[in-house]
């Protein structure tokens, strides 16, 4: 939490208090998506489970609001976002042959600080991102002897295009991915942690007001 609030109050102290400040509301749709290098297998005694990425992406939403601070041709604009995302894997037993899909869904705050350029209507930003998970998502393995662990708080970044129309309408499409390759662990009844080498990514659709 001390890094983003870093990044946060950078943000001020970069631009010049006479340049032009606007605050704004958005909101949106997310495309969640999750990449893994290779099945994941995790043992507990005479249990075996294995876990992969399931095909296909989930949706999301996310709405909040942000700053926008810059001149007519260069901007940083910070953000505070709810936002959910839904990540969904098929975990086997392999003892009993059974296969099923899990769906784990994650309520976060999103801190995205934004960098760009202007080109008459038309912006490009990219920046860093900070989530921080507010709620607790169920095991992705339900059986007693496995518990999951989750990353409260996991970095990484937003970049895309966004247009303005009217100096009040503003639209977005970035793609989101993460810094972290291992965020998620299942631990067994020994307390044994196996790291999920899960990657979360999005691509975020979103319609705002500035004022």
């Amino acid at each position: 939490m001390k890094n983003v609030l870093v990044i946060v109050l950078s943000v001020f102290l970069v631009f010049p208090a006479a340049g032009q400040l606007n605050f704004g509301v958005k909101a949106g749709l997310n495309t969640n998506s999750i990449t893994m290098d290779d099945l994941k297998e995790v043992i507990s005694g005479d249990v075996t489970y294995t876990i992969e990425e399931a095909k296909g992406a989930a949706f999301g939403f996310h709405g909040g609001v942000f700053l926008r601070l810059g001149t007519k041709k260069i901007f940083l604009q910070p953000e505070l976002l709810f936002s959910t995302r839904t990540n969904e894997y098929t975990v086997t037993n392999i003892q009993e042959d059974l296969e099923s899909l899990e769906s784990q869904k994650f309520n976060k705050l999103d801190i995205p600080v934004m960098a760009g350029m202007k080109f008459g209507p038309v912006r490009i930003n990219a920046g860093p991102s900070a989530s921080l998970l507010i709620n607790s998502p169920g095991d992705l393995i339900r059986h007693p002897e496995f518990k999951t662990m989750y990353s409260r708080m996991t970095f990484g970044y937003q970049a895309g295009l966004g247009l303005d129309l009217f100096d009040k309408l503003t639209f977005d499409i970035r793609y989101e991915g993460s810094l972290k390759k291992y965020q998620n662990q299942i631990e067994n009844m020994l307390g044994t942690r196996i790291a999920l080498d899960d990657r979360p990514n999005a691509f975020l659709f979103s319609l705002g007001i500035m004022f």
